[in-house]
């Protein structure tokens, strides 16, 4: 079986011959860059001080390159456009080193100056003309956005200003997605998550907007949150302008790749925490809802794409709304958190859902268990999820620097151990 087709049967809720894996598909189901660089190590794929590229410098992610993922065994890679977080092209590679030592390589525009505190910051489209987007601190592994929200009149609120990254889909953009999805489709067995942009309403990452040098309307993190209460007329006037485009952008991006896409990156909106939801039932319906629907329901009605929805911390209560919304994929799978036992969610939501993640625990196990306690809870949650299809394993979101390579051998060796029993 292909990895194509072993992916394509699991979105179908069919056994295939072995629990698919995703590793690097998405910037929620990779691996920090130091990571990477120790897992390489630890297999033998590189010489000492082999450097690895930083494919998304916001989180620092680093190539999951086809020698790794033919190790591991990997059976999905990403389509994501042509402009990293902070609006620059991932190319014209040079050497850095992390705060932590590890050699790797960063794209040209990269700013590798720190600021008088010793923090590394960075600059929307690479422009130091402008105020920075983003901010490493000193002695950190990723990047924290920098707000630059200027002062809101209440009487002058626009909402084309929150729209100002959206718009009808480059020409640029469009051939890439379709000679990237080509390529893919021609020379691997590779099933494909498209991350296309534009159907995220709300994603908290997304609204100060890094890349772009000026950004207008509601880019503050807890003005936004609260605005989804105080002006929550405006937030969706936001999101109903939003969904016009991204439709008619999803209808041209349909035109170039056609079915070559397996599965497409809608949403990475949070609306959980650790103990609970932290938005109602009532609030998701009223707010979110109405757009996640049209959006699923498009692709529904016009592809064979399947609808992938990231959403961190406790949200069980809330995945049956997600499933009348009409997404298919449920991610990160985070059991550690309140309500969100693997068995449970697998009996209650499991026809109806593929789990793609859940597969160990990023906050505990895998950073701080041994290598027994990793291969245990692997061989657990792909029995449970793995049980009649509908599970991509991946980690609970991207594993994290500082984990020891010993655990993320551990992890992959248990994982192949499963394919073979």
């Amino acid at each position: 079986m292909t990895s194509r087709e072993r992916v394509q049967r699991t979105l179908q809720h069919t056994q295939p011959d072995r629990v698919p894996l995703d590793l690097g598909a998405s910037a929620v189901t990779g691996m920090h860059v130091n990571a990477v660089y120790a897992l390489r190590q630890a297999l033998g794929l590189d010489a000492p001080g082999t450097p690895v590229k930083v494919l998304e410098p916001y989180q620092m992610l680093g190539e999951i390159a086809p020698d790794l993922q033919d190790a591991l065994g990997v059976d999905v890679v990403g389509l994501g456009g042509r402009l990293n977080f902070f609006g620059f092209e991932n190319g014209s590679w040079k050497p850095w080193t992390t705060f932590q030592g590890v050699p790797v390589l960063v794209p040209e525009a990269f700013n590798t100056e720190p600021d008088e505190n010793g923090d590394l910051l960075q600059y929307p489209e690479g422009d130091r003309g402008v105020p920075p987007s983003g901010r490493m601190p000193k002695g950190g592994w990723y990047h924290d956005s920098i707000v630059r929200q200027r002062p809101i009149h209440e009487d002058n609120l626009d909402p084309l200003d929150n729209l100002q990254e959206f718009g009808p889909i480059p020409e640029a953009d469009l051939k890439r997605f379709g000679d990237e999805a080509g390529r893919i489709h021609r020379e691997t067995d590779k099933a494909v998550l498209a991350n296309f942009g534009g159907t995220a309403f709300g994603d908290i990452a997304l609204v100060p907007a890094p890349w772009l040098k000026f950004p207008r309307g509601i880019r503050d993190v807890a003005e936004w949150y609260m605005s989804t209460l105080a002006r929550r007329d405006y937030v969706y006037k936001v999101f109903e302008l939003q969904c016009e485009i991204a439709l008619e952008n999803l209808e041209k991006i349909h035109g170039v790749v056609g079915d070559k896409v397996d599965a497409v990156f809608i949403t990475g909106t949070d609306f959980g925490t650790q103990q609970a939801p932290f938005i109602s039932n009532k609030a998701y319906c009223d707010l979110y809802k109405p757009f996640h629907t049209a959006v699923n329901q498009w692709v529904h009605e016009n592809t064979s794409w399947k609808t992938f929805i990231h959403s961190c911390g406790s949200v069980r209560a809330l995945l049956p709304d997600f499933i009348d919304a009409g997404f298919d994929i449920l991610n990160p799978v985070q059991c550690s958190a309140a309500c969100m036992d693997a068995r449970e969610l697998k009996a209650e939501f499991g026809a109806k859902l593929t789990f793609w993640g859940g597969g160990v625990d990023t906050q505990k196990t895998l950073p701080f268990g041994t290598p027994d306690e990793v291969r245990r809870e692997v061989r657990e949650r792909v029995e449970i999820f793995g049980a009649g299809g509908g599970f991509v394993f991946n980690t609970v979101h991207n594993v994290q620097s500082g984990t020891p390579h010993e655990n993320l051998v551990a992890l992959y060796e248990a994982l192949r151990e499963c394919a073979q029993s």
